[in-house]
């Protein structure tokens, strides 16, 4: 866990691409350039969750003086793990309230992702949510662990299970004590792991693991609202649903609350996902 642990913190250490201004938040106009390394995986392609937490990374060094309020990110070709990705930031407005940036992420083949990402800086006013009381935190027995998360999960179900179920699935995570400003980056990552696998939860005889064999999937697009400050090494109750398969797509959206009830950032999904024709 601490290998896998420290090599996402590094991949999420961008640093200026050497075209770019020394320190991103100095160049008011044109574009930021910012490079991160890749995730040292088992297998030759990058993870779109590593490219959401660098993409959420590339925003919040461009724009110090202001939160993340929302990332909407589409994924136009895989990335390869050999070559460091660059992340071309463009200030597209910068006020005193809020900011709008656009963020390509490329490597030498072409565009891997591109990004819309909204800024705001801390407001005080009135607190308002609707929503269901969060259960408690599960019991350790629900420990599980996922290959991509390095830190303490305990989950719902099991996404794995190959018989059907309501498309719904809870995550509880608790990472290392780390940075607060790098919460954002870190949910991000993790919010890019299940969504396809809860939706394959209402499907007889399919779980995630059959990706590349009994079917094909992969993210399309992902989006991110952030709506209150968080910390990751508290507990986070991550709340995954999946409503619909159609068209050779599914969708997700889910929910981030934390332990004592409060709404934190909310998340969906668009994905590919092609069954063989007889499950339809």
């Amino acid at each position: 866990m601490t290998e896998l642990w420290n090599d996402l913190l590094t991949c999420l250490d961008l640093t200026p691409a050497a075209d770019s201004a020394p320190d991103p938040a100095d160049a008011r106009t044109g574009n930021v350039v910012l490079e991160g390394a890749n995730q040292r995986l088992e297998y030759h392609r990058l993870f779109g969750g590593q490219l959401l937490g660098q993409f959420v990374r590339a925003a919040q060094l461009t724009c110090p003086e202001k939160s993340i309020k929302s990332l909407h990110t589409v994924f136009a070709r895989e990335g390869r793990a050999d070559e460091p990705v660059r992340y071309e930031v463009t200030r597209q407005h910068e006020g005193r309230s809020f900011g709008t940036l656009t963020i390509v992420a490329r490597q030498t083949k072409g565009v891997l992702a591109t990004a819309s990402v909204s800024m705001h800086a801390p407001e005080n006013g009135p607190e308002r949510q609707s929503f269901p009381p969060v259960p408690s935190l599960l019991p350790e027995e629900s420990r599980v662990d996922f290959s991509l998360i390095p830190w303490e999960t305990r989950a719902s179900s099991d996404l794995n299970d190959l018989g059907t179920a309501a498309p719904e699935f809870d995550m509880w995570m608790r990472t290392p004590t780390v940075d607060e400003a790098l919460a954002p980056a870190l949910t991000s990552y993790a919010t890019d792991l299940h969504l396809i696998g809860t939706a394959l939860l209402a499907v007889d005889g399919y779980c995630q693991t059959g990706n590349g064999t009994a079917f094909t999937s992969a993210v399309t697009s992902h989006n991110l609202w952030f709506h209150r400050p968080f910390r990751t090494e508290d507990w986070l109750l991550l709340r995954h649903r999946s409503p619909l398969i159609a068209n050779g797509r599914c969708f997700g959206r889910g929910d981030v609350f934390t332990e004592q009830g409060d709404l934190v950032a909310s998340f969906a999904q668009e994905a590919l996902l092609r069954l063989p024709a007889e499950v339809v």
